[in-house]
């Protein structure tokens, strides 16, 4: 499996970014082929992070610009800075 984490600092407003990132952006992930989960979590203080699993590197790196286009369509008002992503082969889980 693979993961891909995103921070992003400086959100506007949480409450709209997770309300856009449920209705809009899970659904697209969710046709991601490997697509195992995703997480979307308000980190408090304007940082909201996002885990992104998945069955393979392939999907993982789809998931990357699947992000990147929403981010730019839907959130870029909300998530003014890019974010930090780090992405790689999961090594333990439960």
């Amino acid at each position: 499996m693979h993961a891909v984490i995103r921070r992003y600092e400086g959100v506007t407003d949480p409450a709209e970014a997770g309300r856009r990132v449920a209705e809009g952006f899970v659904p697209l992930l969710r046709e991601v082929q490997g697509f195992v989960a995703y997480y979307w979590v308000d980190a408090g203080d304007g940082v909201m992070v996002s885990t992104s699993v998945f069955q393979d590197r392939a999907g993982a790196e789809e998931s990357t610009g699947r992000a990147g286009d929403f981010v730019r369509d839907h959130l870029a008002e909300l998530l003014p800075n890019p974010p930090q992503v780090t992405a790689g082969e999961v090594v333990a889980h439960s």
